[in-house]
């Protein structure tokens, strides 16, 4: 029988939720989902995210083969308290509309680019069309498109760039590090799976309604607690 972590499951699901909501990543697949159908955008972000999710994962894992479990540990618990001060430092820094602001970045960044795909389109005429339909004959064929489609890859592409060097990926690397792998990638899969499906049914109107100073705040002690708890 497996024997169920609940300390590194419950941590890295923690974290990954309070560092995802009304991040760049959730706003991506909010504005998206748009004008896009929701099941490919959660299926690019989700994709994306778990990718970087078991390479952080893996890449945690290992470090106790280059230093001792008990260094690793230590240097997890004291990289979270030192992300949840950061956290706290900017939280207080925050406008009350911040959220709003990135919002309308990500927004405005994401129909420049729909924009030029529209003008490179225009420009091919109408014999792409008529080719792609002699192409799409079948049913499973159109799928496949559809869910690597041009969008699909902007959105799984957007994405994991968005989350590389993020404090959501350099946390699950310290907690594989210090806890049980397995768990902490569940538990982080989970946490990006739960904000992406939010993102892609109705991120922006959350993404406009709440605080992302309070959100941050509140991201900032859980990041301390889980620094102290590691410690033990």
């Amino acid at each position: 029988m497996v024997e169920i972590n609940f300390k590194s499951l419950w941590m890295s699901f923690l974290v990954i939720v309070i560092s995802e909501i009304g991040d760049k990543t959730f706003l991506i697949a909010a504005v998206l989902a748009m004008t896009n159908p929701r099941l490919v955008i959660f299926s690019a972000a989700i994709s994306a995210l778990a990718v970087m999710t078991v390479l952080s994962a893996a890449f945690g894992h290992f470090l106790p083969n280059l230093l001792s479990k008990e260094y690793t540990q230590f240097a997890a618990a004291a990289l979270f308290v030192v992300f949840g001060v950061k956290m706290l430092y900017d939280g207080i820094q925050m406008s009350d509309n911040e959220g709003a602001e990135e919002l309308e970045e990500v927004t405005t960044e994401l129909m420049a680019k729909e924009d030029g795909d529209r003008d490179d389109a225009l420009e091919k005429g109408g014999k792409g069309k008529e080719k792609e339909a002699l192409t799409l004959a079948s049913g499973a064929k159109n799928i496949a498109n559809l869910f690597f489609s041009a969008v699909w890859i902007q959105c799984f592409v957007m994405t994991f760039l968005a989350e590389w060097g993020d404090r959501s990926q350099i946390a699950t690397i310290a907690l594989a590090g210090a806890e049980d792998f397995w768990w902490v990638t569940f538990g982080s899969l989970a946490g990006h799976a739960i904000c992406s499906a939010v993102a892609v049914i109705g991120g922006r109107l959350l993404a406009s309604k709440i605080s992302v100073r309070t959100v941050t705040i509140i991201g900032s002690v859980i990041f301390i607690i889980c620094g102290i708890y590691s410690f033990y």
